[in-house]
């Protein structure tokens, strides 16, 4: 096995951690016993501070994509979108194993933070919020205060509630966009054997 490729097995196993620490975080959140703890959950409409009023856990639930974009084409297209991405993504990861660790990286963090989310969407409904299999609203309980936000009628007074998935997304595509230069094209991936 190459060096390239244990790092690519390296990344794969690093968002696999991710998506378990994100999945156990959602579910503390909810309210579920795991590993002989009862978690009690967050009730909807509380907060809990962590950091006075800059950090806070509440309790959301996404019926869109990150930070509660929505998608209007339809919570079954957005589930099947996310299931073909996540494959990409992890076949991405092994086309591009010629590049730099610092890209694939990115790429390792919006694979964990797809496949989160995925979870949420596709198996949660069913099992916890008593909806459909792939019609699962994504479980947010991140809150972080910033200043407020006004410009015309568009008002914010915190950031977005997110989750761990969220947060791996979104630190991955920074971090894609300061290697922006780097990216491979697609030409030059369909050349790698």
């Amino acid at each position: 096995m190459t060096k390239d490729r244990k790092f690519t097995i390296i990344l794969l196993v690093a968002a696999a951690v991710l998506v378990l620490v994100d999945q156990f975080t959602k579910l503390a959140a909810f309210g579920m016993p795991m590993l002989g703890i009862n978690f009690t959950g967050i009730a909807r409409g509380e907060y809990i501070s962590v950091i006075g009023d800059f950090l806070q856990f509440t309790y959301v639930e996404n019926p869109g994509m990150a930070f509660g974009i929505s998608f209007g084409a339809g919570k079954i297209i957005l589930s099947l979108f996310s299931i073909l991405a996540s494959i990409a993504l992890v076949w991405y990861l092994f086309k591009i194993e010629k590049y730099s660790q610092f890209m694939r990286s990115a790429f390792a963090l919006i694979l964990a933070g797809a496949v989160g989310n995925l979870i949420d969407r596709v198996f949660y409904g069913i099992l916890l919020q008593g909806r459909d299999l792939f019609y699962g609203n994504v479980i947010d309980f991140i809150l972080v205060d910033i200043p407020d936000i006004n410009i015309g009628n568009f008002s914010y007074s915190h950031w977005p509630v997110f989750n761990i998935a969220d947060a791996c997304v979104t630190i991955g595509v920074i971090l894609l966009l300061i290697n922006y230069k780097n990216i491979p094209q697609f030409d030059d991936i369909k050349k790698v054997k």
